[in-house]
């Protein structure tokens, strides 16, 4: 069983440098089509200072910063019996290439059901830019199989 000592546990900010031709490639990478996610003109056409994060970006911050390895480490939760059961985002505003953001989070619920034979771990992150402005808030969740 995971030790419910850890709801409440903040994770360590996730900082990500927003690169243009990540940002390019990830849209291509997920099939996105719209050119507001790959061409500049676009972008600016649309209103965009800069070429927009495609909406499920933001969740790669974590998964680059190795916290989402470490939480699993310090939960004890081994790979093979992971499933990722839940993703939510709601945005603020719009992140761009050229902004910098920080995602921190932490664990708000873990819980069992089936007689222990699964558990959930949620974890909610907020993500805020270069001027400490909310852009986003990601939830999480996270079930293990028993």
């Amino acid at each position: 069983m995971i030790d419910k000592k850890f709801i409440g546990h903040q994770m360590p900010p996730s900082v990500l440098m927003v690169d243009r031709t990540r940002l390019q490639f990830f849209a291509k990478a997920i099939g996105e089509t719209d050119p507001v996610y790959t061409d500049l003109a676009a972008a600016r056409a649309a209103g965009y200072p800069d070429v927009p994060a495609p909406p499920t970006f933001l969740f790669a911050a974590e998964l680059d910063s190795g916290a989402n390895m470490q939480l699993l480490a310090d939960l004890d939760i081994p790979l093979s019996k992971l499933l990722h059961g839940e993703q939510s985002f709601r945005y603020r505003q719009a992140v761009c290439a050229g902004d910098t953001v920080t995602v921190q989070s932490s664990i708000s619920d873990i819980y069992d059901k089936k007689g222990g034979k699964l558990e959930f771990v949620v974890k909610n992150s907020r993500v805020t830019n270069q001027r400490g402005e909310l852009v986003a808030e990601l939830g999480t969740v996270l079930v293990v199989r028993h």
